[in-house]
């Protein structure tokens, strides 16, 4: 048996074989009319690397409406359910476990996903970046800012989907309130300018995600809810830091022990914020003290690394992204301290099974 941390049991509310899971990562695949996970190609993809004490899926959009990448599966939809319904039993038949993460990326779509209408932000802000549409990269729009009704009808898109997910054999589901998507939009100053009961103070800036939280709660158990924040996230998806930004996912975070929820997933920042204003450089280490619950910590780990951050006590769990696109067996090739195999981006958001089911495992 292997003594390394990352490859100890983790109990709590997640039961895991080992603490290695697989990052959500958008992977395009789902080229279908009906936007739906197939088995031979999801099915098969999520099977091959079951050996992952948790595996994340890809972001799955909650309705229509939240669509912002070509070809990524939905959630919303009866075929959507019976698609996923097949990765799922692929998965538990191999001994694994699956979360599906819940997406809506707000205003970093673009009207060609929605017949030509304004994709919907807290505010109407342009982030000025591109979308990845199914004419090739756009620049993005001025969204709509969204009524309160638009709200109400996002915060039940995803209770909607949360109750799917569990339908399809999902053992639980990650809000991906992360990366530039539409609750960080709600979160960040440089998004939210409303002057409403959903902006200004911390706690207005996170009532649209505790909202979504509870209506979600009430339809799964919420030790099966998992949630994603990138903090630090600066100069990308059109964010930027400010002076509040910090506090208000302090204020997130520290409000979350008030659940019992699955875990809190955080990215370390994904560029060198060392020069940036009110920013923090050591995510895991910043929020550890600050939450209770099971942390998992993700961006650029290797092996070494994820073992002294659980070994440390800044996290339980560390999800791997790239390194498990090219090596379906990431766990055993640690366990054997075997070298990783390169991936190729050229082909991560291609159609087919090319630089998806086609990675071999290590030949011991």
């Amino acid at each position: 048996m292997s003594t390394q941390p990352l490859l100890t049991p983790y109990n709590n509310n997640l039961n895991l074989n080992n603490r290695v899971v697989m990052a959500p990562m958008t992977r395009g695949r789902a080229d279908n009319e009906g936007k739906v996970a197939t088995d031979e190609l999801q099915g098969l993809y999520y099977e091959q690397r079951a050996s992952a004490g948790l595996l994340i899926t890809e972001g799955s959009q909650v309705s229509e409406k939240a669509v912002g990448y070509i070809n990524t599966p939905g959630i919303y939809s009866e075929a959507q359910v019976e698609g996923w319904k097949t990765v799922t039993k692929r998965v538990h038949d191999r001994g694994g476990k699956i979360f599906i993460q819940l997406w809506h990326v707000g205003r970093m779509s673009h009207p060609d996903f929605h017949n030509g209408e304004l994709p919907v932000s807290a505010s109407a802000i342009n982030p000025n970046a591109q979308s990845f549409t199914p004419s090739g990269f756009k620049d993005t729009v001025t969204p709509k800012e969204m009524t309160l009704e638009d709200i109400k009808t996002t915060v039940k898109d995803f209770q909607n989907a949360a109750a799917n997910a569990i339908k399809a054999g999902f053992d639980g589901v990650e809000i991906h309130s992360s990366n530039g998507y539409l609750f960080q939009q709600f979160f960040n100053g440089c998004s939210n300018k409303r002057t409403d009961e959903y902006g200004g103070s911390s706690e207005n800036r996170a009532r649209f995600f505790f909202e979504v939280l509870d209506a979600m709660k009430a339809v799964i158990p919420q030790e099966k809810i998992g949630v994603r924040f990138n903090p630090s996230l600066h100069g990308m998806f059109g964010i930027t830091l400010d002076e509040d930004t910090i506090p208000t996912f302090e204020y997130i975070i520290k409000k979350l022990n008030d659940y019992n929820l699955a875990y809190v997933h955080l990215s370390e920042p994904f560029t060198d914020v060392s020069e940036v204003p009110f920013a923090v450089t050591e995510i895991a280490k910043h929020f550890r003290p600050l939450y209770n619950g099971t942390l998992m910590i993700n961006t650029a780990f290797d092996k070494d690394k994820g073992n002294k951050v659980i070994e440390a006590g800044d996290a339980d769990l560390v999800a791997y992204g790239k390194p498990f696109i090219s090596n379906p067996d990431l766990v055993e090739r640690f366990e054997n301290n075997l070298d990783l195999a390169a991936w190729d981006q050229e082909t991560f958001y291609t159609t087919g099974v090319k630089g998806y089911t086609d990675y071999p495992k290590a030949s011991k």
